[in-house]
C-alpha cells in the first residue's frame, strides 16, 4: 500500500479529511522550499503537492505563474525538485509528496528515468496537467509499476467517459477542479461541488480532493464536508509572497487555521 493510500485509510478510520497544500518548489527562493515543506507538515498537512515550476503553465493563475517564474529565474529545475524531496525524506519518512506540473520537464528527462528518479527520491505521486488519462496509458502504467500514484484532474465539464478513463489510469486520489478557469480564480459553487462529488466517487472508486478557489478556513470547511480532501495552493503562495522574511511562520499559522476547521468536521467535534 502506498503512503497516499495509507494516509487516506487512516483519515477515513478517524473520520477526518485530508489537507493537501501546494507550494511551488524554488519559491520564494530554493533554500526556502524545504523549510516551507516542513512548515506545511507542522501546520497539519497530510499530503504535500510540490509544484515543479514551468515556463508555460496552462492551468495556473497569475499567483502561481509568478511563483514559477521566480523559481525558474533562480535556477530551479526538475532535478533540483527531486533533490529537495530527497532532503525532505531524510527527516520525514511518512508524509506523502506529490509532484504537480507539466509534461515538458518529464519528457526532457525521459519517462522511465523520471519515474525511477522520483521514486528513489521519495516521491509518492505525480499529477501532470497536460497528460490526460486517455493519452498517457503507458506513462500511468510505468508510474504505477515504479511505485508512483498517477493522479488526474477532473473538472465540472468532465464527461462520464473521462471518469472511466481516470478510473482505469489513476490511483491515489482524484483532484477535482471545483470551477472553470485557472487556479485562484472565480468563486466556489458549493452546490455544484455537492452534486458532482457523489458522481465522481461512484465512478472512480478513489478519494476525491477538491481544489481551485479555496481561500480560507470557512471555504475549506464547506468543501471538507463534501470531499475527502481539500487542496489549497494560490492562497498559500500569496501568504509566502506577501510576508517576506516571515514566510515559514505565516504558512504554519495559515495551515493551522485550516486544520482546525477541517478537524471540526470529525464525528463528535461539531462544525
Amino acid at each position: 500500500m502506498s503512503r497516499i493510500q495509507t494516509v487516506f485509510q487512516r483519515l477515513q478510520a478517524e473520520g477526518r479529511k485530508a489537507l493537501i497544500p501546494f507550494v511551488t518548489a524554488g519559491f520564494p527562493a530554493p533554500e526556502l522550499t524545504l523549510p516551507l515543506m516542513k512548515a506545511l507538515v507542522d501546520g497539519g498537512a497530510d499530503i504535500i503537492e510540490l509544484g515543479v515550476p514551468f515556463s508555460d503553465p496552462m492551468a495556473d493563475g497569475p499567483t502561481i505563474q509568478r511563483a514559477s517564474e521566480r523559481a525558474l529565474a533562480q535556477g530551479m529545475s526538475l532535478r533540483k525538485v527531486l533533490d529537495t524531496v530527497r532532503a525532505f525524506r531524510a527527516t520525514n519518512p511518512d508524509t506523502p509528496v506529490v509532484l504537480m506540473g507539466y509534461a515538458n520537464p518529464i519528457e526532457a528527462m525521459g519517462q522511465d528515468r523520471f519515474v525511477s528518479a522520483a521514486h528513489e527520491a521519495g516521491v509518492d505521486g505525480v499529477l501532470v496537467v497536460d497528460y490526460p488519462p486517455e493519452e498517457c496509458v503507458s506513462f500511468a502504467a510505468t508510474a504505477k509499476a515504479g511505485g508512483l500514484d498517477p493522479i488526474f484532474l477532473l473538472a465540472p465539464t468532465s464527461s462520464e467517459q473521462r471518469f472511466a478513463d481516470v478510473a482505469r489510469a489513476g490511483s491515489g486520489y482524484i483532484y477535482y477542479v471545483s470551477l472553470k478557469g485557472v487556479t485562484g480564480s472565480a468563486k466556489l459553487d458549493i452546490d455544484d461541488v455537492a452534486r458532482r462529488i457523489p458522481q465522481i466517487r461512484a465512478a472512480v472508486g478513489m478519494p476525491v480532493g477538491v481544489g481551485f478557489g479555496i481561500r480560507d478556513a470557512d471555504s475549506a470547511q464547506r468543501i471538507g464536508a463534501l470531499a475527502d480532501a481539500v487542496v489549497i495552493g494560490s492562497r498559500i503562495i500569496e501568504e509566502i509572497e506577501h510576508n517576506p522574511g516571515a514566510e515559514v511562520e505565516r504558512v504554519t499559522a495559515f495551515m493551522r487555521d485550516i486544520r482546525v476547521a477541517l478537524d471540526a468536521l470529525a464525528p463528535g467535534k461539531g462544525a
